[in-house]
């Protein structure tokens, strides 16, 4: 039996497998099942400041609507307040009663000072970790990119100066350059990053010539894009890497450590597959390494990275020319492209 131990921010786990953040997580029978298939750690749905605003100001409104309805009335309701992100950190604190796995807090704030208050509360409710969710959804032509990430580089040196705990970044992919984003962010001081954020994209209805949201789960060829990055960014930065979006098995968590992950985050697959998936990820990833003779997870992390390799052009755009290069080929199998 392979050591599939690894250390993650500086948390010692007993495997790469951590589950990520959904509504899975909120109940806590699930997350002792988690824990009972083998997962790592348990990122907690996120915190979203946003959410807490319009939940309080929804409260605000319907409190307010019957108030002064005549001259003897000053209110019809006792003053009440919205208990903001009470509850949100009271399940953290009974979760981490519940489980002896870590507890990763994800965070989703709005100003620098809230991302300061939050990200304290979550560490004071007993967060092993803190996730920071950064992205940025263009809809301003006048918001210019250099303020973005800068405002994003000062909360990672606001929220660092403060906590005890380590502290991970959850970034998108829509960087010019995300090479160098996640070199400055580690210098600004983040331990971690997470390859990347899902982000939700609008849809149209065509019969009813309107927007829905639908909830669309990763593909299994979403991991090409943090398994790209993976093999970039290992052995260039001294930061953990978390792979995140389309694994669902035992191989693809393999690709992603062979590219240079140091873990990574499921959702989808148990969502698919039920939360005993995670014993059979496990399994399958045992068996390799077993097959393989690999005793450890370092001895074969990051084999297949861009620093490791002496091809310097299988993570460039050379893929794409030799593809072309071969187009003989592929006329062959597909005659009709």
């Amino acid at each position: 039996m392979a050591d599939l131990s690894i250390k993650y921010l500086g948390l010692e786990l007993k495997n790469p497998v951590i589950v990520g953040a959904s509504n899975l997580v909120l109940d806590h029978e699930n997350v002792k099942k988690m824990e009972a298939a083998g997962a790592a750690a348990v990122v907690y749905k996120s915190l979203f400041e946003e959410q807490i605003q319009l939940e309080r100001l929804q409260l605000d409104e319907e409190l307010a609507e019957y108030k002064e309805r005549n001259a003897e009335m000053t209110r019809l309701f006792p003053n009440l307040e919205h208990a903001g992100s009470t509850e949100h950190l009271e399940n953290i604190k009974r979760l981490k009663q519940t489980v002896n796995i870590p507890i990763i807090a994800s965070l989703n704030a709005v100003y620098e000072e809230t991302w300061e208050e939050y990200a304290l509360a979550l560490e004071d409710a007993g967060a092993d970790a803190i996730e920071l969710n950064f992205y940025s959804a263009p809809d301003d032509f006048k918001k210019d990119e250099k303020n973005i990430i800068n405002e994003q580089l000062d909360i990672i040196d606001i929220v660092k100066k403060k906590l005890k705990v380590p502290v991970s970044v959850k970034i998108s992919p829509f960087y010019s350059n995300v090479l160098n984003v996640v070199q400055r962010m580690y210098y600004e001081g983040a331990d971690g990053f997470v390859l990347f954020n899902r982000l939700f994209q609008p849809d149209i209805d065509v019969d009813k010539e309107e927007h829905h949201f639908p909830y669309h789960i990763s593909h299994e060829d979403d991991n090409r894009l943090p398994l790209r990055f993976a093999g970039l960014l290992f052995g260039e930065i001294r930061g953990d890497l978390c792979s995140n979006t389309g694994i669902f098995n035992g191989k693809d968590v393999v690709k992603m450590l062979l590219a240079g992950a140091t873990c990574v985050q499921v959702v989808s697959t148990l969502y698919k597959n039920g939360i005993e998936q995670i014993s059979t990820i496990l399994d399958e990833l045992n068996t390799w390494m077993d097959t393989h003779q690999y005793q450890t997870i370092d001895q074969f992390r990051g084999k297949l990275s861009k620093k490791s390799l002496k091809d310097p052009f299988v993570y460039k755009r050379a893929q794409y020319v030799d593809i072309l290069m071969k187009s003989a080929e592929i006329f062959k199998k597909y005659p009709m492209i």
